[in-house]
């Protein structure tokens, strides 16, 4: 069980930390079973999937804008049964002062 929920190491000393640190890592591992119940998939793929998401930022004449990587269907397919709306693909724009 320790190794699942991650709790070494341990710095502290007060015993309100502790009991913060143990509910802290026990809110994660509740998280993680959440999203790989809801998913069927283990905490590992899911973790690979959403980190292949990327935002790039691009700068030319006009000014520059930020954009995310286009979502395959695994990452769509994350992103629906968790509930969670997908990130935009256009997170910034901003044209270039004249």
């Amino acid at each position: 069980m320790k190794t699942t929920l991650d709790l070494r190491p341990v710095y502290h000393r007060r015993e309100d930390r502790i009991r913060a640190h143990v509910l802290l890592c026990w809110l994660a591992l509740l998280l993680i079973r959440i999203a790989e119940t809801s998913t069927g998939q283990t905490w590992n793929n899911i973790r690979t999937e959403v980190e292949r998401v990327h935002l790039g930022t691009f700068t030319g004449p006009a000014g520059t804008f930020a954009q995310r990587t286009e979502l395959s269907q695994p990452q769509k397919m994350i992103y629906t049964k968790l509930k969670i709306t997908q990130p935009p693909r256009i997170l910034d724009a901003t044209p270039t002062p004249r």
